[in-house]
């Protein structure tokens, strides 16, 4: 079993010829000028494999320009799997992602260093005292192992969210880099059942984090049958550069066979062209080379096309997510993943500001909902950052929960059958035959099947916006429900076997 996510038909900003125009381009930028490769093994592997490798001598650190041509690059694509499975603790919560089928899952992104708390607080209106206001009232605190607990709790909690990308920064002062990455993951997989994507920190912490998830997963065969883990690579420095120690984990992370995410996130005015043509381009040409990688060190390496793209905000040169063009290349993206059969992971719903409110909602809603409707296999950014990826806030990822849950109600295809015709010609005759000449009744049945959208969970009443307060009251809720914890036998197993792990974490 998996979960379902929502089917579209794919909304497509690029037509054919465009498309061609964009894989041309980025085959010419493979070919020259190439990508500058930090890292020695990668040189190799590419001109093992009949890359034209130039070592570039410098003062600093060692590089080489690696001219990919076209060939190995198809071959690349070719081999990679055109479906890739993430598995989960609970089997039923994994996610099959099929290039050929736009079927849209959503999860969370980031690491953000920021952790966004509210509460609810009184207040004495100036112009009539005897009135008291409730407001919400935010605070912010710094990412840590507890917050990032109740971050997977809140997605354990949360039927829109499909997959837990580890969203909070844990920043404790016994966490190192060292003990960082089997504290991160045992953290998400002990708070939810689903899905848990995260990067590496120290790759010499590999083989412990892996020999914690094989226990979890019931063994190493078991693991490769379900994946409860998959690991982000960011091994692309843009423009068009593979970092030495990103690269050298992507590396052995395709060796072993595990499922990984090639993401490169340039910066359309920055770190790449600004217009729509060079951005996607350029970010295209690195993750071909990315992928490329992964299939020449290991042939069938499952893995996504992990694109990222924003714009410069041209005054101080910070992200802009909440620009139409965010939207805009990232839809262009999910077209270029489909093009080479390649599961997309896309992103979508970030907002500039730094709190939930309207300018919030906005900006987030339009890369929802049109990148959803794009058709990624894996929509991530999807819930509670705010500050554009800085800040996680529990309370804006419930109102991402409740928005996102009508984008599927929207995106979903209509149900027009023989049989629904009949139906709705029955009604037609019963109504019309009687006193009130309404439809209500059949309105109930179907509220009642679930065949049309609920009451929107937050809707506020009279005069007053209380959406934000309703999201709090869901909020705290949530975070007082029973947590779905790893079995104690096994928490021991794994305690007993997994160097770094701190046991102030052992019972939740």
């Amino acid at each position: 079993m998996a979960r379902k996510g929502v089917l579209v038909v794919p909304y497509k900003r690029l037509n054919e010829e465009q498309v061609e125009r964009v894989h041309r381009a980025s085959m010419d930028i493979l070919k020259a000028p190439g990508i500058s490769c930090f890292n020695k093994d990668a040189a190799v592997i590419f001109a093992v494999s009949g890359a034209e490798v130039t070592e570039v001598k410098t003062e600093s650190s060692p590089r080489w320009t690696l001219n990919i041509p076209e060939k190995m690059v198809m071959d690349a694509v070719e081999s990679a799997p055109s479906k890739v499975k993430l598995g989960a603790r609970n089997e039923d919560n994994g996610l099959l992602l099929d290039a050929g089928q736009p079927v849209v899952h959503f999860a969370s992104g980031s690491e953000t260093n920021n952790w966004l708390e509210a509460d609810i607080e009184s207040f004495v209106s100036k112009k009539n005292t005897s009135k008291e206001i409730n407001m919400p009232v935010f605070r912010s605190e710094k990412g840590n192992t507890e917050r990032l607990a109740k971050a997977a709790h809140l997605c354990e909690n949360l039927d829109s969210w499909d997959g837990f990308l580890r969203c909070v920064n844990i920043q404790d002062d016994d966490i190192n880099d060292s003990n960082k990455d089997v504290n991160k993951f045992f953290i998400s997989l002990n708070n939810t059942s689903k899905h848990v994507m995260a990067g590496l920190t120290d790759l010499n912490e590999l083989d412990n984090l892996m020999n914690m998830v094989h226990i979890i997963a019931g063994g190493e065969e078991k693991f490769k049958e379900n994946p409860i883990i998959s690991i982000i690579t960011s091994l692309i420095k843009s423009p068009l550069q593979f970092v030495d120690d990103t690269t050298e984990k992507t590396i052995e992370i395709a060796k072993r066979g595990i499922p990984l995410v090639i993401s490169s996130a340039p910066q359309g005015g920055s770190t790449a062209p600004i217009l729509e043509t060079g951005i996607v381009a350029q970010i295209n040409a690195e993750i071909l080379a990315g992928i490329a990688l992964t299939q020449l060190v290991n042939k069938g390496t499952p893995v996504l096309y992990g694109s990222v793209p924003g714009r410069a905000n041209m005054t101080d040169l910070h992200d802009s997510y909440g620009v139409p063009e965010f939207s805009q290349f990232n839809i262009d993206c999910v077209q270029m993943a489909r093009y080479y059969g390649v599961p997309c992971y896309s992103s979508g719903g970030v907002s500039d500001v730094k709190v939930p409110g309207i300018q919030s909602s906005v900006e987030r809603l339009f890369s929802q909902i049109m990148i959803t409707l794009a058709g990624p296999q894996y929509l991530h950014y999807a819930f509670g950052l705010l500050e554009r990826t800085s800040t996680f806030c529990p309370v804006q990822a419930v109102l991402d929960d409740a928005h996102i849950s009508i984008i599927r109600r929207l995106a979903s295809q209509p149900r027009i059958t023989e049989e629904s015709v009949g139906d709705v010609l029955s009604q037609m005759g019963k109504v019309m035959t009687s006193s009130t000449k309404l439809f209500t009744r059949f309105a109930r049945t179907a509220l009642r099947t679930g065949e049309i959208s609920p009451q929107y969970p937050f809707e506020s009443k009279e005069m007053a916006d209380d959406t934000l307060l309703r999201a709090i009251e869901k909020t705290d809720e949530i975070m007082q429900r029973p947590r779905n914890h790893i079995d104690n036998d096994l928490i021991d197993r794994i305690y007993n076997t997994t160097p770094g792990l701190l046991t102030r974490l052992k019972n939740g």
